[in-house]
């Protein structure tokens, strides 16, 4: 605190911005790249300099810094993926490595910091703030779009159309030999992705982490088939289901019905990958701008989000801490369809 020219005790005035820096963190997602173009040109359209933090939070502990101008993010807003790379860190989990990383960021003169990712990532921004008093502003990208606060994450959108995609030429086989399939897609906290892209699928089950009543499903689905001899079908599994993933309850049908014929497919990494889809670019670039008008209106420790596609302000402790509800109404609709 300092004293005013009325003897008052005064809050110092945080430094001008005038750099700041942007990284993306934990896992890829589609529309990351897009986010970093709206950033940086927004920045630069304020008069900021930006410099790039390749490798996340381990890029930013060994200074593995780039200056970015305008036509440094020329070309990419249409490709998947993360231009400045990402990795794990787990360095920066300890005082010391967050002590460097700090250290670096002051080395750079960086004044604030954009994040591009989810929930680990906010919170490693969230403790390094506390610590160090740093401004950070969080756009989420994450292809499980299970962020509290949010109605859309970055990549989701992308993520959802391959997994579609994927599981419409699954069920061309699945029909042509009579065959259950057991598809496990990304989502180890959060079904949404599962139970999207299986009301869009037309599959017969989805099985997610937020419900365990799909399971008595999943069995009256294979007595109902084993009677009718309608044995094709799509069963959606959350890699994060409490029965475990794909390979595991497929495993268990095998041994309950040895009639069926029974298949596995793990979409795994290819949900990560692929240009993204307009939403996708549209999302990213609208909250990659706000990030810097948040920055520049001195907000601090917040995501920005989407409510009814209106860009809102989520505090990081909110964001990390409370998690991001499904709709059970989709489960009752999918239950309504496969009569």
């Amino acid at each position: 605190m300092t004293m005013n020219d009325t003897g008052m005790e005064s809050t110092p005035k945080r430094k001008k911005l005038q750099k700041i820096g942007i990284f993306t963190s934990g896992g890829d997602a589609p529309g990351m790249n897009a986010a970093i173009r709206a950033v940086t040109r927004a920045a630069l359209a304020n008069k900021l300099k930006v410099v790039g933090i390749r490798r996340g939070y381990q890029g930013m502990i060994e200074g593995d810094f780039i200056s970015l101008k305008s036509s440094d993010v020329s070309g990419i807003l249409q490709t998947g993926g993360t231009m400045l790379k990402t990795a794990r860190s787990a360095e920066f989990r300890t005082p010391e490595g967050r002590e460097k990383a700090y250290q670096q960021l002051k080395k750079a003169e960086i004044d604030a910091v954009v994040v591009i990712g989810g929930d680990g990532s906010f919170t490693g921004a969230l403790v390094l703030s506390q610590e160090y008093d740093v401004q950070f502003v969080g756009i989420p990208g994450t292809i499980d779009n299970d962020m509290y606060g949010t109605d859309y994450t970055i990549g989701y959108d992308t993520a959802l159309n391959t997994v579609v995609e994927a599981v419409d030429k699954i069920k061309d086989t699945a029909r042509s030999h009579g065959r259950i399939f057991f598809v496990e897609v990304m989502g180890r906290e959060a079904g949404l992705l599962a139970l999207n892209s299986g009301i869009a699928c037309g599959a017969e089950v989805i099985l997610i982490p937020e419900s365990n009543e799909q399971h008595d499903a999943l069995k009256k689905f294979i007595s109902k088939g084993y009677k009718n001899k309608e044995t094709s079908g799509i069963v959606m599994v959350a890699e994060g289901d409490e029965a475990g993933g794909a390979l595991k309850i497929a495993e268990q049908v095998r041994k309950d019905h040895p009639d069926l014929d029974v298949r596995v497919s793990i979409l795994g990494h290819i949900q990560r990958g692929g240009r993204p889809t307009a939403r996708d670019r549209v999302n990213a670039t609208k909250m990659g701008v706000a990030a810097i008008d948040a920055l520049l209106d001195d907000q601090k420790s917040i995501m920005i989000g989407l409510d009814n596609e209106k860009i809102v302000h989520v505090p990081f402790n909110k964001a990390v801490k409370m998690n991001h509800s499904i709709d059970t109404n989709l489960l009752d609709i999918q239950k309504l369809l496969n009569i």
